[in-house]
């Protein structure tokens, strides 16, 4: 065997202590780095679903706002030099000396003479775009509107419309969203600048600029520039909370990186203009420039000039600390450090930023919100509202809900209801704030409300007198009984008989008795006498006549909904509704017929600008517009000469218009309502413990709506009848309305009758079931008005009624309402 094979094996020398250790740590450190990056990528898949979640879905819960109507300017419209101001200023534009007119939302007046430049505003049909308007009013009327830069002239302008209401988000944040290409160049300048000079450079997290940003602010002995990224502030904002702790900070650049990777900077810019928080405005959270610029100074976005951009970009930092309406001082100082930052990076000029500094904050008082307090209409709106959406989808959605309200309507209203109310006290002897009321104003085509005010204090959110509060209507009913009987041509005209004699009728053990106001008997009087007058006894014979069923059905067509007892006190006003219900009866009638229901609500706009299409305008004939006419034209009687002749005196040459008072027993209600030839106005006025008043509705509703009415732009009813009403022509002078194909002279009597004087008195008697007769006469009456004046053809063909709610036969006399 030779000597290598005798060899003994040598041992393989084993790894030192050290070795060993060292190799068991970096097999330990790959494996806590591939466990690392594992969940590293997993939490960033976890993040990233968070970042495009929220980014892309519904970034923010938005408030839906509540606005008026837009005013309307066109040739010829009625639009008195004051209140064309007013609405100028509710809408927050700023009146300036000089014709060239700075930006848009700005205005000059030289008399009756207007320059304005408007805003744009979208609409639910389409943007209106901004113009610059010459305007000229000429005797309450817009005489000229042209292109104050040589443009066309517009037919129709719509100024951007009024909010007066928002519905907020549980978590009371607000905001108006704006989109990237809206922002400012300037504004989008100055927050680079200020906030990160790197954010087109980096991808979400800026190392650099955190060292740059601690020797600026070392330089300075002040923080003048932020360490944090936009995007890293957006990310803190939009995703996280203010905890300073090292994990938040760790997840922040992790979200700002995934942020930079999804989106782009335009994307991240538009999502921090409209997050980022600049102030409180009481429970309100600020947020957003578009918002803040409104809130602060009153104007939109692209309104505000270098002093205001300086200031808004500067409040970044610490809004609170730097509020400019509870530390001026502290805001100027910020605002001029900031102009610094704009001229060292060639924003602006140093010349521009010397005379900014010079610049007070020009902070505007009630900025951003709603434009005064109208919950009394509001409420009518939400109501309105709630049939179709959700309050969670009132408050998180951001619709946008375009209302009929109109700001002039409603101010007049507002005014007069308070100031009449406080007169009539004053006079009557009563101890002040005794007295209630509430006001509707519509339109008559569309039942538009326009204005609507629930008690004295009409911006106090109080009980809601025009919607809740539930009164008996007295004679308010009556045109009703009239309607119902002038339907029935081949019976009754404005000039037939009716019996104002006494009526007595078994209410159970007891005799129900109606007196006329005057406790007098009148014998017979002419149809359209009795309405002017008011006359109980024969409006109780009238509707005896015709059938009490048959008028509560009247009422049904006319728009009333709630159940109506069938009972003989019906005739009188035993039924109670609210002013608001009124309002639907009497727009009915004001329209010929045509029933329009009332609405708030115009258009609802969704948060992308898409209309929702949810409240169409829906006119139905419901009542012969003959008969409907007819009746009209006899309640001019109570203005001209009845119980409303007050009114009459009042009204200016050629204007005219129609009514009915309103007066429930001993005297606890006063009610007026009446129309023009364009609007419909109720006002109820009592106590709310129905105590009595000692107020008719001549002597007391009629006041208040008298105080507005008169105030307001108001067309005269129309002098032309609908097809099948002609005039009588009864030697020429009448002129009384009747259904017919053409009119006929009628001996008079007289040679100058013009429908007022009195002829021969008729006496009705009553047949065997208690009704009146209108054929029948009385030898020894006293004489007063003939009963026929006019031919009494065929009866015309009966529209076809709406289908209406059943109701309710009933033996007892006196309502349950």
């Amino acid at each position: 065997m030779t000597d290598a094979q005798h060899r003994r094996p040598t041992r393989r020398r084993r790894p030192s202590t050290a070795a060993r250790v060292g190799g068991f740590l970096w097999r330990w450190l790959w494996i806590i780095t591939a466990g690392v990056s594992v969940a590293g990528v997993f939490y960033g898949v976890q993040l990233d679903r968070v970042v495009r979640g929220k980014f892309e879905g519904q970034r923010w819960a938005l408030p839906a706002r509540v606005y008026a109507r837009p005013l309307e300017l066109y040739a010829s419209r009625p639009l008195d030099p004051e209140q064309f101001q007013a609405e100028l200023d509710r809408l927050n534009y700023h009146q300036v000396e000089n014709a060239e007119l700075p930006s848009s939302g700005t205005y000059q007046r030289v008399g009756d003479h207007f320059l304005l430049k408007t805003r744009t505003f979208q609409f639910w049909d389409g943007q209106e775009p901004a113009r610059h308007l010459d305007v000229q009013l000429v005797d309450g009327r817009v005489a000229r509107l042209t292109d104050a830069d040589g443009g066309a002239d517009p037919a129709l302008v719509r100024l951007d419309a009024m909010l007066i209401a928002s519905i907020y988000p549980t978590h009371n944040e607000d905001r108006i969203l704006v989109r990237r290409e809206d922002l400012p160049d300037l504004l989008v300048n100055t927050l680079i600048a200020v906030e990160d000079r790197n954010f087109h450079n980096h991808f979400g997290v800026d190392p650099r600029g955190i060292l740059r940003a601690a020797y600026s602010n070392f330089q300075a002995g002040a923080v003048v520039e932020g360490a944090s990224t936009l995007t890293q502030q957006l990310v803190k904002n939009f995703y996280l909370n203010a905890d300073r702790t090292f994990q938040r900070k760790l997840k922040e650049a992790y979200m700002s990186l995934l942020l930079e990777l999804r989106y782009s900077k335009n994307e991240i810019l538009e999502a921090y203009a409209n997050e980022i928080y600049l102030g409180q405005d009481g429970r309100r959270a600020i947020h957003g420039f578009a918002l803040a610029s409104s809130f602060f100074f009153n104007k939109s976005l692209n309104e505000i000039g270098i002093p205001e951009t300086a200031l808004l970009i500067g409040m970044v930092q610490a809004p609170s600390n730097l509020d400019p309406r509870r530390h001026p001082e502290a805001a100027t100082t910020r605002r001029n450090l900031v102009l610094d930052l704009m001229v060292r990076d060639n924003v602006i000029s140093a010349k521009d930023a010397a005379q900014a500094k010079t610049m007070p904050l020009g902070i505007a008082e009630g900025g951003g919100r709603p434009v005064g307090s109208y919950p009394d209409f509001i409420s009518l709106v939400r109501r309105q509202l709630q049939r179709d959406y959700h309050d969670e989808d009132l408050r998180s959605e951001g619709l946008n809900i375009f209302t009929t309200l109109d700001p002039l309507v409603q101010a007049t209203v507002e005014r007069a209801v308070p100031k009449q109310l406080s007169a009539l006290e004053k006079s009557h002897q009563m101890k002040p704030e005794t007295l209630e009321s509430a006001a509707v104003v519509t339109s008559v085509d569309q039942g538009e409300v326009l204005a609507l005010v629930g008690g004295r204090k009409p911006g106090y959110a109080g009980f809601n007198r025009a919607l809740d509060t539930v009164r008996s209507i007295g004679s308010l009913v009556k045109p009703a009984v009239y309607l119902t009987a002038l339907a029935q041509p081949e019976r009754y005209t404005l000039t037939s008989g009716i019996s104002d004699s006494p009526v007595s009728l078994a209410d159970g053990d007891k005799r129900w008795e109606p007196k006329n106001y005057d406790r007098r008997v009148n014998g017979t009087v002419r149809l359209a006498d009795a309405l002017a007058r008011s006359l109980n006894l024969a409006t109780v014979n009238l509707g005896l006549s015709v059938g009490v069923k048959k008028v509560a059905e009247t009422l049904y067509q006319l728009g009333i909904q709630r159940k109506i007892r069938i009972v003989p006190s019906l005739l009188l006003g035993s039924v109670s509704m609210s002013p608001l219900e009124v309002a639907q009866m009497y727009q009915t009638l004001a329209a010929n017929g045509y029933r329009a229901p009332l609405r708030a609500i115009r258009e609802v706009v969704d948060a992308k600008g898409q209309p929702l299409n949810r409240y169409p305008l829906a006119i139905e004939a419901v009542i012969d517009p003959k008969a409907a006419y007819l009746t009209g034209w006899a309640m001019q009687g109570v203005v001209k000469r009845g119980t409303a002749k007050w009114l009459g005196e009042q009204l200016p040459d050629g204007m005219t218009m129609a009514g009915k008072t309103g007066t429930t027993d001993d005297m606890r209600d006063s009610w007026f309502a009446g129309f023009s030839g364009d609007k419909v106005a109720v006002v109820w006025l009592g106590r709310d413990d129905y105590k009595p008043m000692g107020l008719t509705g001549g002597t007391g509703a009629l006041r208040v709506w008298a105080e507005f009415m008169l105030a307001l732009a108001n067309e005269p009813l129309s002098e032309f009848p609908p097809e099948g009403v002609v005039i009588a022509d009864a030697c020429g002078r009448t002129k009384i309305p009747y259904i017919g194909s053409a009119p006929r002279s009628q001996n008079c009597g007289s040679s100058d009758n013009n429908g007022d004087e009195p002829i021969k008195r008729r006496t009705a008697r009553r047949n065997e079931n208690g009704e009146s007769s209108p054929e029948s006469a009385d030898a020894d009456a006293e004489p007063v008005a003939e009963s026929v004046a006019a031919p009494e053809p065929a009866p015309p063909p009966k529209p076809k009624p709406k289908p209406k709610p059943q109701v309710e036969e009933n033996n007892t006399f006196m309502s349950d309402f």
